[in-house]
């Protein structure tokens, strides 16, 4: 297959398409998180992030550092190593404007095609997928550490997480689930055949970011079907509420959001829930991802009013009682 054909593949599966108390390095994050301070929130109307973080072309895939003073994203731009780089983007504060996006340099991107950023709590991780040369199969998910976790380019060599999480077949969209109720850590991701059939799995990953054990399906989020995609899980940091996107029944267009909680982190998932307008449209919105506080998500559509295929918007919550 051509680059260029692998390149529409790919992308194939990107275009269907803190926390309250004290800071503690981003340990224990979800303990100040409590689901009933959400129960009753609703969120805003989407906003489109607008230049410099869109583009004519496809951005995508983003999540926010746990300070949310950096977005990291994807990007088809020029000035990227291969046919999609992973990007950031950082502001002065919380009100200031998105700054001109950095690629990420060698560590992180190559001349494939690189995916799916994903943050730990603490800062020192960064998960995200690749079809480069040398994993498992036809795409997988490999970590970058850093020891700065102000030091946005000081990401050391990137590694794959080897065959507990990567297989002969398509991985992708990952989440790591630092500090939930029992206090392990858990990486959720997507797994299929190809980029179309894709379903949640999760599997043990130690704060090293080493997997500590297979990978198991989340079942209930699942529809197991070769036509339906349920991928890009984010959670809270509580381990309660998840979200993703798919094209099972009952979406409004080509890829909707939806969201699925449970009552606590040993009990299975509810049946997940389109979130409806504003957030899901009649275009493809894809890539939830939930800030590590659980009040802003950022996501990924084609609607009108984006500058490009796949812009970046973002939607917010104020917790019931705020």
């Amino acid at each position: 297959m051509s680059q260029v054909s692998r390149r529409l593949v790919f992308l194939a599966v990107l275009a269907p398409l803190a926390a309250c108390g004290t800071e503690t390095d981003g340990v224990g994050v979800g303990v100040g998180i409590q689901a009933e301070r959400f129960a009753s929130s609703e969120w805003s109307e989407p906003v489109n992030l607008g230049a410099p973080v869109n583009s004519s072309v496809n951005d995508m895939n983003a999540a926010l550092s746990p300070d949310e003073l950096s977005l990291y994203f994807v990007s088809g731009r020029a000035g990227g190593l291969g046919g999609v780089d992973i990007w950031v983007s950082r502001r002065a504060s919380l009100d200031s404007p998105w700054e001109d996006p950095v690629d990420l340099g060698p560590n992180v991107n190559s001349p494939g095609l690189e995916a799916s950023p994903s943050l730990s709590a603490d800062g020192h991780l960064l998960f995200f997928s690749s079809d480069r040369p040398g994993g498992q199969g036809s795409n997988d998910i490999y970590v970058a550490r850093r020891t700065d976790k102000k030091d946005d380019l000081g990401w050391g060599p990137a590694v794959n997480l080897g065959p507990d999480v990567n297989t002969a077949a398509f991985e992708a969209g990952g989440w790591y689930l630092q500090s939930a109720e029992e206090g392990s850590a858990n990486f959720y991701f997507v797994r299929g055949p190809n980029t179309v059939a894709l379903d949640i799995y999760v599997a043990p990953v130690n704060t090293d970011g080493e997997a500590g054990g297979p990978a198991v399906l989340v079942a209930e989020l699942s529809n197991l079907n070769p036509a339906i995609t349920d991928a890009h899980p984010s959670l809270r940091a509580d381990g309660r509420e998840i979200y993703f996107y798919s094209n099972r029944a009952g979406s409004l267009g080509a890829s909707d959001l939806w969201r699925s909680t449970r009552q606590s982190v040993h009990e299975p998932w509810s049946p997940p829930e389109n979130l409806g307008a504003p957030l899901s449209s009649t275009a493809n919105d894809v890539h939830p991802s939930l800030s590590h506080d659980a009040r802003t998500l950022i996501f990924a559509s084609t609607r009108a009013g984006g500058l490009g295929g796949s812009d970046i918007w973002m939607a917010t919550r104020t917790p019931s009682g705020h």
